[in-house]
């Protein structure tokens, strides 16, 4: 036996974690110096998984991950409030603040900035933090105005964002700082202002061209009518979702935000839950993540194609049938199987193609003719394809998704392909194999 090749035995649990460590490598690459403005509410603040959280956020520190953290104050807010028996109201889930509310505010606002940064300073043996040398900047960094009188409602010391002073900020994560973001604005009149948390991380990634914006609250998942994770949305699908479904105002809220996000440039805005432990490492490491996902459109629409698509998508897909890496396809089998397609379309021209064949005695179907044209390659349009076709597949209720291939493979076995022979396909799918052309054959488990 060569004493270099690893000696292969039964799967343990350090196996697992070997196999799981790799197949986060591409991410850990993929956010290194990327800036990611994290919105965590003060319900997630208040739970006891927060501690483990403030780990996970210095583990993204350590990965090179740029972090600007702005956190919410409301049930701590509250809980002054009644010590203090005040009684404030909100209108529109906001809240209305006067001169004793604010004086609330800014207490805890302080308390939670001091805590927040004593748990990133912990680093005592035998803890997740072992070592760890965080620097924490916290400051002026927002500037504040007044929100005014809404509904004929003087908000009073409730503010909205004025400026965001993305000079220092930048400096400070150039120095591998964690910004500290808490819900208070400054005015240049060296008034105090109440700020929502949500709008504030919002307005903040936008000001610093942030790549991700993530909000991670205590709520439930969005689920479909099912009962299903809704893994991700476009910014039409969660309009949609916003206008028909029953979420609570607080979710709403923050697809609401989510969208204003993406219209400004924020191309990933993840919606995550804190009630699944590791959430921030799972949504962001792991390849179907946790959460929700809503990304922008770029004026792309992906939908299912139908009979006028048919001249688009053969337009498309000619040129690599001329090159041989797709099999010819006529006009008239096109036509007889276009409900079997979908596509990106954009400003009328068929952009992106994909089909979906179903052999469901095996619980399989076929990924096949995955298409981008070459002048919209590189802008993530072939993923939207694949898990557009994934969800179909799950509504179909098929657990294994296979594609055949002569020039892809690499691409393939990226969004999480294995790879597998003729022997792994359905019956059906066997006696067409051409072992002439020998493609090769990659599957998924969904």
């Amino acid at each position: 036996m060569n004493s270099s090749s690893p000696q292969q035995g039964p799967r343990d649990d350090n196996q697992l974690f070997v196999d799981q460590f790799r197949q986060s490598s591409p991410y850990i690459r993929m956010h290194r110096g990327k800036t990611f403005v994290i919105s965590c509410s003060g319900e997630v603040v208040d739970s006891p998984a927060f501690r483990h959280i403030v780990h996970d956020i210095a583990l993204l520190n350590t990965l090179g991950i740029r972090l600007i953290l702005v956190h919410g104050a409301r049930p701590q807010v509250e809980e002054r409030l009644a010590l203090r028996n005040i009684t404030t109201r909100l209108h529109n889930n906001l809240r209305i603040t006067d001169h004793q509310t604010i004086q609330a505010v800014t207490d805890a606002a302080g308390h939670l900035r001091c805590q927040i940064e004593a748990m990133l300073s912990l680093g005592l043996p035998d803890s997740p933090m072992q070592g760890a040398s965080i620097r924490v900047a916290s400051g002026n960094f927002v500037t504040a105005k007044p929100i005014g009188i809404r509904d004929g409602i003087d908000f009073l010391y409730t503010g909205c964002v004025r400026r965001i002073d993305t000079e220092s900020i930048g400096r400070l994560l150039d120095d591998d700082c964690i910004i500290l973001i808490p819900p208070i604005g400054y005015s240049p009149t060296g008034e105090v202002f109440n700020m929502a948390a949500v709008e504030l991380a919002t307005q903040t990634a936008i000001a610093v061209n942030a790549d991700k914006l993530i909000f991670l609250d205590d709520m439930h998942d969005i689920v479909d009518d099912g009962g299903q994770l809704i893994a991700q949305l476009s910014t039409q699908e969660a309009e949609q979702l916003r206008s028909l479904s029953t979420l609570c105002d607080e979710q709403k809220n923050i697809i609401d935000a989510a969208i204003r996000a993406s219209r400004h440039g924020i191309e990933r805005v993840h919606m995550i839950s804190s009630r699944v432990d590791g959430t921030l490492l799972r949504e962001l490491f792991i390849r179907d993540g946790c959460g929700t996902l809503i990304y922008a459109d770029y004026y792309d629409t992906l939908r299912a194609a139908d009979i006028n698509d048919v001249g688009g998508i053969l337009n498309l897909i000619q040129p690599l049938e001329e090159q041989g890496v797709l099999v010819r396809r006529s006009r008239e089998h096109l036509e007889t199987e276009i409900e079997q397609f979908i596509v990106i379309e954009r400003d009328g021209m068929v952009i992106g193609c994909a089909a979906l064949y179903d052999y469901p005695d095996e619980a399989m179907a076929e990924l096949a003719c995955v298409v981008v044209h070459p002048d919209y390659r590189g802008g993530d349009r072939g993923e939207q394809l694949l898990n557009k076709v994934v969800e179909c597949a799950k509504q179909r209720t098929i657990s294994r998704l296979f594609v055949l291939t002569t020039q892809t493979a690499h691409w393939f076995i990226e969004q999480g392909f294995l790879p597998g022979d003729a022997d792994d396909l359905p019956q059906q799918k066997q006696q067409l194999y051409n072992y002439q052309r020998n493609s090769k054959v990659f599957v998924r488990n969904l």
